[in-house]
């Protein structure tokens, strides 16, 4: 009997020595598990819980226009520029015991699993808020051991080296929304057209019940399971003691209007200027040695948005129901500053910017870039030559060419350069280029940045050479600028993530500013250009200007082109340039009326509503300009009894000698000559012979 007790107490003393040893072999186990999960954590150190954040756009005034993400639309903020509400919504609801555990909940899986078992699924999670973090930052959402095994240690790691606020943050910060919205400061934006700082208690539980299947809880989705959830996270905050039942009642009854129709609306301002900005700024960085997708930017732009929403206006009011494209920028003579772009009708249809990428034939609005250069030759004003049919020969007279005019018709008399620039004659353009040669027009292309192959064949003054709006419209604000270099710019500065200034523009005016033209050059020409809008310049055909002169309530320096299938006016005030194309994607020829009446009213209109409310300015001449008063037929002082009189800017040396009257008495001498004997110089020493000298000054 002894024996069976004693061998009793022995079996019940090993069963213990074994639990002990099994108990211990078990701790050591668990130690040696944690231990190497901590000797795994030092050496792979911090998990990275840095993220790509959005560029935000601001407009010259400060004020948000777009932004621009990588992969995600995302704004970081930091806890304290949340509302209180969210932060305790979340937790409430994901994660009660968040500030205890250290990144696991122990009791919550054994939950989980414990219903899992029984219904032979997965049915239930049990991630905590560091584990949904970890696997926002670096896993996908398959239900698989894998990816739950991977995701512990990620989380592990994150608690090891990272405090619980910066987690909480970076959770509230990547947690998907919905609509393509990360983080609680896109979401509310999107939702509610706040930032997270201002939401509500209500706001912020029916905010808090999307990240749960953002398919299904997304008040755009379902409202009735929206709220439905919404009312379920405010009874788990009041179950916690977060709020009371007053708050909780409040919240539940509160009106909540949902604003993500305005915001889309407001991500939709000026996307073709977006574009433009993003690739000068990414430009201007890489000169900085920053890439441009490191994300975080804010960048501040010179959109001005009542000259934007202007643009649009006229644009809008004057295109036709069919497939013709416009292009359309506006800039600031003293600066450069680009203040309006449109490079198409449709951006979500086609982003292609009109403005920035298509090269097109400018037609006659490349002439004052021609006229610019024909100026520093010796031009003035008042250089006559005769517009009659003419054959040009080139290439070492191996070629020929005929141009014409728009109507087909010559003026068959000799014209000022005043005269053809304001009813655009090609027959005299052609004879400058002619005359100047190739050389200086190419220099002064390059000079005032427009970007094209000059050919030399005789139509390059027609503007034949394909160029980008952009430049073309870039040069005549060089030009409205008095000849100074101010290239189009669409960046005023540049700050990173952390608010450092990381590229500024230069100041508006500079000591060193660098002159593409003399001044009193670009204001003679810039004189001769508000010629398109004065009748008194009509011949065998009409200033062109005159369809839109009735519009016009100040002075304005223009230039318009025609060719097949492109259509263009540039001009300028003192303070405002604009640039308007209209044509076919394809190149198609323009044959409707109303493809051709858009160009120059969407310029007008745009013009006469940017400078509303503003006086009018003249331009101011220069010193060594001087003013006088013109017969426009003959080139000499007007008199009364000379009839299209005109005032017109030259240089002291270019002031005529003689009167009006005296040069139509040359005139008609010199065709009864031609009738007589053939072709007889103007300016030949013949004309001695007449008391021309009696009329000079």
């Amino acid at each position: 009997m002894r024996r069976i007790q004693y061998q009793k107490k022995m079996r019940r003393h090993q069963k213990i020595r074994s639990i002990i040893w099994a108990s211990i072999v078990v701790v050591s186990a668990i130690c040696t598990v944690f231990l190497a999960l901590r000797i795994y954590a030092q050496i792979q150190g911090p998990p990275s819980l840095a993220v790509s954040k959005a560029t935000v756009f601001l407009d010259r005034n400060g004020h948000s226009i777009g932004d621009r993400f990588s992969e995600q639309r995302r704004y970081w903020v930091s806890l304290d520029e949340m509302s209180p509400y969210i932060k305790s919504a979340i937790i409430a609801t994901e994660d009660q015991e968040f500030y205890e555990h250290n990144g696991f909940d122990y009791t919550r899986i054994a939950s989980a699993l414990l219903k899992d078992a029984k219904a032979m699924r997965k049915v239930e999670g049990a991630s905590t808020i560091t584990q949904q973090y970890a696997r926002n930052l670096f896993l996908t959402h398959d239900k698989t051991w894998t990816r739950k095994a991977r995701e512990a240690l990620y989380a592990y790691r994150m608690e090891v080296f990272y405090d619980k606020e910066e987690l909480l943050e970076g959770y509230l910060n990547t947690v998907y929304f919905g609509h393509g919205m990360y983080g609680v400061e896109a979401a509310s934006r999107f939702y509610f057209g706040i930032p997270s700082k201002d939401v509500t208690l209500a706001q912020a539980a029916l905010l808090i019940s999307i990240p749960k299947g953002p398919s299904s809880f997304s008040p755009l989705v379902n409202e009735e399971k929206a709220y439905g959830r919404q009312a379920l996270v405010l009874s788990l905050m009041k179950s916690q003691g977060i709020i009371n039942e007053e708050q909780q009642k409040r919240a539940k009854e509160e009106p909540i209007i949902l604003k993500n129709k305005e915001w889309i609306a407001t991500k939709s301002v000026a996307p073709y200027f977006l574009d433009a900005a993003w690739q000068e700024a990414e430009k201007l960085l890489k000169k900085e040695g920053r890439a441009i997708a490191e994300g975080g930017w804010t960048i501040e732009t010179t959109l001005n948005q009542h000259h934007q929403q202007s643009a649009e206006e006229a644009v809008a009011a004057w295109m036709p129901a069919n497939g013709l494209e416009v292009g359309f920028v506006s800039m600031e003579p003293n600066t450069g500053d680009v203040t309006a772009l449109i490079g198409g009708r449709n951006y979500t249809n086609s982003p292609y910017n009109r403005v920035t990428q298509a090269k097109r034939q400018p037609g006659s609005t490349i002439k004052p870039i021609l006229y610019a250069a024909a100026l520093e030759e010796g031009f003035s004003p008042l250089t006559f030559m005769e517009s009659e049919k003419t054959i040009f020969t080139y290439d070492d007279g191996r070629s020929q060419y005929e141009p014409k005019n728009v109507n087909g018709e010559f003026a068959e008399h000799p014209i000022s350069l005043a005269q053809a620039l304001a009813i655009s004659d090609n027959i005299y353009a052609v004879k400058t280029l002619e005359k100047i040669g190739y050389k200086p027009f190419e220099q002064m292309m390059k000079r005032f940045g427009v970007d094209a192959t000059i050919q030399h064949t005789p139509s390059m003054a027609l503007g034949t050479a394909e160029v980008t709006l952009k430049d073309l419209t870039g040069a005549y604000n060089q030009l409205a600028s008095g000849g100074l270099k101010k290239p189009p710019r669409t960046i005023l500065s540049i700050k990173d993530s952390d608010g450092k200034t990381i590229f500024e523009a230069e100041p508006q005016e500079r000591k060193d500013e660098e002159q593409i033209m003399k001044a009193d050059d670009a204001f003679i020409l810039t004189h001769l250009m508000t010629g398109m809008f004065d009748p008194v310049f009509n011949d065998y055909a009409p200033a062109t200007g005159l369809s839109i002169r009735s519009k016009q309530t100040r002075p304005y320096a223009a230039k318009s082109g025609t060719t097949i299938s492109d259509q263009v006016i540039i001009g300028y005030s003192p303070t405002l340039t604009a640039g308007v194309w209209n044509g076919y994607d394809q190149a198609t020829e323009l044959k409707l009326a109303e493809d051709h009446q858009a160009t120059k009213n969407i310029w007008i209109d745009f013009m006469e509503k940017a400078h509303q409310g503003l006086n009018p300015e003249p331009f101011l001449p220069p010193k060594g300009v001087r003013g006088v008063i013109v017969d426009i037929e003959t080139g000499g002082l007007a008199v009364s009894s000379c009839s299209k009189q005109r005032l017109l800017y030259v240089k002291e040396k270019d002031v005529p000698k003689r009167l009006c009257t005296d040069t139509k008495l040359k005139r008609s001498l010199v065709d009864e000559i031609k009738e007589r004997s053939g072709e007889v110089d103007m300016d030949s020493d013949f004309w001695s012979i007449f008391p021309f000298s009696l009329f000079d000054e």
